[in-house]
């Protein structure tokens, strides 16, 4: 079975990509940037950027069928390491318990140069 997840982002079918696709009890959600109402989320700030791409990760992966201590990897693009505390701060306090598994990659930029955080994540729906 193969189900497609999407946000609403125009972007997806302009480039042709899902915000999450679920095969099996695999889910592996697309870079998420930080948008919220069609808007940058927080500009300038990385923990409120991790905070709304976090936000949109834990909607695809609940619309997926799962659950937020069913993510077992996240992969967090920064545009400056420098605020890597910033991020780490919101991702803990979702992800504080449950733990998955977890990198930081600084890039020289997002599709967006208001976009300071980007967050890939995969997922393993138990059930």
């Amino acid at each position: 079975m193969r189900q497609l997840i999407s946000s609403g982002s125009p972007f997806e079918g302009e480039i042709g990509f899902s915000r999450a696709v679920r095969s099996g009890n695999r889910v592996e959600v697309s870079g998420t940037a930080p948008i919220r109402d069609g808007r940058t989320a927080g500009v300038g700030d990385a923990y409120e950027q991790t905070k709304a791409c976090l936000e949109i990760i834990v909607k695809a992966v609940e619309a997926a069928g799962g659950k937020p201590a069913d993510i077992i990897r996240t992969r967090i693009f920064l545009t400056d390491m420098s605020v890597w505390k910033q991020a780490a701060k919101a991702h803990g306090e979702i992800f504080g318990e449950i733990r998955p598994a977890s990198s930081f990659i600084g890039t020289s930029a997002l599709i967006n140069p208001e976009w300071l955080v980007e967050i890939e994540a995969s997922a393993e729906i138990s059930e």
